[in-house]
């Protein structure tokens, strides 16, 4: 169990601007005035964009996002610059520190993808002027700016993980890696549940993989409600991927451990992507209720832009959430037992090996976590009452076992996904057997994304479909 001894601060002190005292006040009005500026300017821009129609053009989309972003830029640093400027003792906390850094990076970074956007569209309008509209579709715009904010949320979120162990708040001994209990089983049975648990971690890759492939492949499959499933089939490959290989590395390990870093960054993503099932399970049925409740007006509302847009707003959410919880949680302190009771750094686990207080924590947990939990489940919830509702209005027996076959399906894995997480963050409590946690975690994390192909995909005739034309196609290359 490696340790190390070292000093951490709970605060920093900033040394502020080289201003001599007697120009304290010009100067704080000054950048008051800027400030104050930057904020006016930018969001006039934004409105004036979003007001005018003649404005609805990707130069002034792009243009509205970097001001917005500008906005941002400027918030993170100024006012408390603004501050420091009339106070004598200049200080951050170690987690406003991490945090403003974070931001910053973010919004600088976004700043420079979005300029280098604004110049290819400049490009674009000089340089091919008849493709132009077709080139800088909106979807297009949308999904530019989209992967801008998630590759700058990426590389800010790298930085801070790094610089994290090397701040490091109080004198304390900091451990450098945590060991894990693994899973429940008896040492004659390893190979088993080694075999069984890799059979169901690549059918979750192929499985997932080959949805993706068909959609990707397959024209008639470019629809929303295929988009959205080649989203959840990513995400899930993705989710198993973070714990899934270490897991089975460590069933065949005597040394269980993590370094701190690794098991810091396993939290973040578990929770991205376990979140990001949960957001997405809801846009699946909310396009599902649009399809049937609002058929006529199904091709308008869900077009491509609003799809794109609702699941970039969906990332953005859920780096957030990821971020609040990780943010919180180097703030804990491990000097004890550092052996965590489970198969990977779940998050309520290591809450529990802590031996500072966690309250504020779990406060975030049950509140925040909640809301993000709950909003999405009522949203299906509201989603299916509307589809019955709508399919019960003019009843036939033909319609009602369609949509009790496609609503049945996804009620299915909205259970087994919702019900085993209330049960592990929720209403888990110290009585109750860690077996029984870990047994709801595999659910969720290892059994559901591995269902989730056959649940939502092949038993769909479109899928078979695909998935036929595109088993003849390989067998014509093949005989070629």
């Amino acid at each position: 169990m490696k340790r190390q001894n070292e000093t951490r601060v709970s605060e920093f002190l900033l040394l502020g601007l080289p201003i001599p005292s007697e120009e304290q006040g010009w100067f704080l009005m000054l950048f008051l005035v800027i400030y104050l500026a930057t904020m006016l300017g930018n969001l006039l821009i934004v409105l004036l964009i979003r007001i005018d129609s003649r404005l609805h053009t990707p130069m002034y989309f792009f243009l509205s996002v970097l001001a917005f972003n500008d906005v941002f830029l400027s918030t993170v640093t100024v006012p408390k610059m603004l501050v420091d400027m009339q106070s004598i003792h200049k200080s951050i906390p170690y987690s406003g520190c991490v945090t403003q850094m974070y931001f910053l990076i973010l919004f600088i970074c976004t700043d420079n993808f979005i300029l280098a956007v604004m110049a290819y569209d400049r490009y674009v309008a000089v340089c091919q002027p008849l493709h132009y509209n077709m080139i800088m579709r909106q979807e297009r715009c949308i999904t530019l700016v989209a992967w801008s904010l998630i590759f700058s949320f990426s590389h800010a979120l790298i930085h801070t993980l790094l610089l994290i162990p090397a701040m490091g708040p109080d004198n304390e001994t900091r451990v450098s890696e945590f060991l894990l209990q693994g899973l429940p089983i008896p040492p004659e049975q390893q190979g088993w549940f080694l075999t069984l648990f890799l059979v169901i971690y690549l059918t979750t890759m192929l499985g997932n993989l080959l949805i993706i492939l068909l959609i990707r492949i397959d024209s008639r499959l470019h629809t929303p409600m295929y988009f959205f499933l080649s989203i959840l089939a990513f995400n899930d490959v993705s989710l198993s991927s973070v714990t899934v290989p270490k897991m089975l590395v460590d069933m065949q390990s005597i040394h269980k451990s993590i370094p701190y870093s690794g098991c810091i960054s396993q939290v973040y993503f578990l929770i991205f992507f376990a979140c990001t099932d949960n957001f997405l399970l809801a846009v699946m049925a909310y396009d599902r209720y649009v399809a049937i409740c609002q058929p006529l007006h199904y091709t308008m509302i869900m077009r491509q832009e609003r799809c794109i847009s609702l699941v970039a707003w969906t990332w953005i959410i859920n780096f957030s959430h990821a971020l609040i919880h990780t943010l919180l949680l180097i703030q804990v302190s491990f000097c004890g037992d550092i052996t965590i009771p489970h198969f990977f750094c779940e998050l309520t686990a290591l809450l529990e090996v802590s031996c500072s207080d966690t309250s504020l924590n779990k406060l975030v947990i049950f509140i925040e976590g909640g809301m993000i939990v709950c909003i999405p489940f009522t949203s299906i919830i509201g989603s299916y009452i509307c589809i019955w509702a709508t399919v019960l209005k003019n009843p036939s027996a033909k319609k009602f076992f369609k949509v009790l076959s496609t609503c049945g399906s996804h009620l299915l894995v909205v259970a087994l996904f919702y019900g085993t997480i209330v049960e592990v963050y929720f209403f888990s409590s110290p009585s109750m057997s860690s077996g029984k946690e870990i047994a709801a975690s595999v659910m969720y994390m290892i059994i559901t994304p591995m269902l989730n192909p056959f649940i939502y995909s092949l038993r769909n005739r479109d899928i078979k479909q695909a998935l036929k034309f595109f088993s003849n196609k390989m067998m014509f290359f093949k005989s070629k």
